[in-house]
């Protein structure tokens, strides 16, 4: 399995323990809103983004209304802050090269807190292109296994325009363009796979490995990026041990 596969699975299995919900609810609404205004129509059918957004707010089990207040923020229907993306990037320990994706209304003020959690995390933010060029936006749906088995799987992928599958019989990645993103899932779910989550993220050309005493200190500042309220996403070219991971986090 890749580098970036684990960092897939290791994500997937930390926001299954989270239970910080009205957190990961903040998150997901502040999606949903900027979808819908950057999309300009509240249709899903219409708003790639707001489509994957939508999805990704019921996997977390938000209920239907919460969705709509959203959508008709996103459309001014009514009032409240107007947030923006904003991309940061800087190193970890180790050495890692790590990309932090927030939506703000305050660039002033979520710079600052970013750049104290780097440094409290024992890691340091850079400048706007620094590690940047070692990453490539890609579309990323990982997918419960049982349902299709590896042939199947890549079939449906490569026909669909993806490029390729990995990981292991209880979990897939499967990995596109971001243009083919869409194409690709609705193939997926055509097919009756179980698509545990899907993003069109930052993914790195290479990853390196980490274990040993860079471990932990990595593993609390992802944690703390992740837990700031501006913060939507986070990549790492770390190339984690499970097992490692788990032990850390027990």
């Amino acid at each position: 399995m890749s580098g970036h596969s684990k960092w897939s699975t290791i994500k997937h299995k930390k926001a299954a323990k989270d239970a910080k919900r009205g957190k990961a609810f903040t998150k997901l609404i502040r999606e949903i809103t900027v979808a819908t205004r950057m999309g300009s129509s509240g249709d899903p059918n219409f708003n790639p983004r707001l489509r994957t957004a939508i999805l990704a707010a019921k996997a977390a089990s938000m209920p239907n209304d919460n969705i709509d207040r959203a959508i008709k923020k996103g459309l001014g229907e009514s009032g409240g802050a107007v947030f923006e993306d904003v991309m940061y990037e800087g190193y970890g320990p180790g050495g890692v090269a790590i990309m932090v994706r927030c939506l703000t209304d305050n660039r002033n003020r979520t710079v600052a807190d970013v750049r104290g959690i780097f440094q409290r995390g024992s890691g340091s933010l850079g400048e706007a292109g620094c590690v940047g060029w070692m990453f490539h936006r890609r579309g990323v749906l990982v997918v419960a296994g049982g349902a299709l088995d590896e042939e199947r799987l890549m079939e449906i992928t490569l026909e669909a325009g993806g490029d390729d599958v990995s990981g292991a019989d209880d979990r897939w990645e499967v990995t596109t363009a971001p243009e083919a993103f869409e194409t690709v899932r609705e193939a997926l779910e055509k097919a009756g796979a179980t698509i545990e989550s899907a993003e069109v993220t930052m993914v790195p050309s290479n990853t390196v490995p980490v274990a040993g005493d860079d471990g932990s200190p990595l593993l609390k500042l992802l944690d703390l990026l992740e837990d700031h309220d501006d913060v939507q996403a986070v990549s790492v070219n770390a190339d984690l041990d499970e097992e490692e991971v788990a032990r850390l986090s027990a």
